[in-house]
């Protein structure tokens, strides 16, 4: 049988279980972005924007650099809502 996934309902977290749910959520997105699933890690990085916007002004400082650059930054460079193609398939 296969293991039980435990569930994490994202509505209701608060405190120290929405931030590290926060920092998971933006590791996953890293990791997939690095595997070149984009799509994937597209809906992965939307999650753990959603969640980031609920941190505190504190919580957020607390969440690596590293995690905080990539999410806010960089991924938006790939990410963002301007963000046509990669050239080579674009038609527009």
């Amino acid at each position: 049988m296969p293991a039980k996934k435990n569930k994490v309902d994202i509505a209701t977290l608060e405190g120290e279980p929405l931030f590290k749910e926060t920092c998971r959520r933006i590791r996953v997105a890293r990791t997939l972005w690095e595997a070149h699933r984009n799509k994937a890690c597209r809906g992965e990085r939307e999650k753990a924007l959603e969640l980031y916007e609920k941190l505190t002004e504190e919580q957020k400082q607390r969440v690596p650099e590293v995690l905080r650059t990539w999410l806010r930054y960089r991924s938006e460079k790939y990410f963002g809502t301007g963000r046509k193609g990669n050239g080579a398939n674009s038609k527009g």
